[in-house]
């Protein structure tokens, strides 16, 4: 019988209900893992908790609310025992150029992105501290690393996201704690629902796989960095965009 690689572990992700965060769920789930499902979208938790089952935890949860973070991850702590694994995937975008940008959506998209991955860490990291061990997977983009016209917020959020890991992974590696960062191209998923076509069969012709990635083909490489597997990786930004920039 082949061994469950997070038999038992506990997985919390952010932005669990759909997307990438769902699919990494299904994935963790497959390998034996405990989900601690988080979202501020209650209805796609329990949509996914009628087909995922009794390991597919969930908590409604705000990541841009320090307070509220704070006391539903002592929650799920005191609920499951401990927290082996933090995917921080929660996301927002509003595309916009420059000049027509307003401050409220630069703040919006800084909030969800970069403080809600700080607020989560932050309040994840005493626990991985106290247990001596821990991985964290910040779910980036690759505009994080070159940057998008049209998207100073979600550009600048991504980059930040990146910065984070480098500078955790150096302050947490005497506890044995690993982390790193995924940057995807352009994903299948609710984030990019409202491009067009015509923007859609843009980005695919600068691809050089000719295509969108598929959600489960990010969740693969979480998997991945969150496994024994990459035990000598941390510090990384891990590209994942089927060859849109090289």
């Amino acid at each position: 019988m082949t061994k469950l690689k997070f038999k038992d572990k506990v997985i919390l992700i952010t932005g669990a209900a759909s997307g990438i965060g769902l699919e990494t769920a299904k994935k963790f789930l497959s390998e034996g893992g405990i989900i601690a499902a988080c979202d501020v979208n209650e209805k796609g938790l329990e949509e996914a908790q009628k087909s995922l089952g009794i390991k597919y935890r969930t908590y409604k949860m705000d990541v841009t609310n320090f307070p509220e973070v704070e006391r539903v991850i002592d929650t799920i702590a005191k609920d499951l025992g401990h927290i082996d694994v933090l995917v921080n995937n929660a996301g927002s975008v509003r595309e916009k150029p420059l000049l027509e940008s307003n401050i409220e959506d630069f703040d919006f998209t800084l909030n969800v992105n970069l403080k809600g991955t700080y607020n989560t860490t932050k309040a994840v990291m005493k626990y991985m501290v106290k247990q001596n061990s821990g991985v964290v997977v910040n779910v980036s983009s690759i505009v994080g690393v070159y940057g998008n016209p049209g998207q100073s917020a979600y550009s600048a959020s991504k980059a930040g996201v990146n910065v984070l890991a480098k500078v955790w992974a150096k302050e947490f590696a005497r506890y044995g704690i690993r982390v790193n960062s995924i940057a995807p191209g352009y994903v299948r998923t609710p984030l990019i629902s409202g491009l067009s076509k015509e923007k859609i069969d843009e980005i695919k012709s600068k691809t050089l796989l000719g295509r969108l990635a598929e959600p489960v083909e990010i969740a693969n490489v979480i998997l991945f960095l969150a496994s024994n597997e990459s035990s000598y990786i941390t510090g990384q930004v891990i590209g994942v965009d089927g060859g849109m920039i090289i």
